[in-house]
């Protein structure tokens, strides 16, 4: 975050800042459908193959219509074989 390269006047260090503190990490996660967003979730932490399982089962799959298809991309929290179950269930 700090720039490798700059200017100062000659016998002089180049001084650089960056910001302190803890970084936090939010995400959110939601359905797209061809009318608009849906089941929409905010979570203050890192998605993990618990809150995403939580999320199809609690959010998702209520939204859900029989012949959604539901698309997840090589994320390693969406592997899980629970969510495959419920996406599965859903869409029948």
């Amino acid at each position: 975050m700090v720039r490798r390269h700059g200017r100062s006047p000659r016998g002089e260090r180049v001084k650089g800042y960056t910001p302190y503190g803890h970084w936090k990490t939010t995400t959110f996660v939601a359905g797209l459908t061809t009318t608009g967003i849906i089941a929409p979730l905010v979570v203050d932490q890192p998605m993990n193959r618990v809150i995403f399982t939580q999320y199809v089962r609690q959010f998702l799959i209520p939204q859900l219509a029989p012949g959604d298809i539901v698309i997840l991309d090589n994320l390693s929290s969406h592997k899980g074989a629970e969510v495959s179950a419920y996406a599965g269930y859903a869409l029948s």
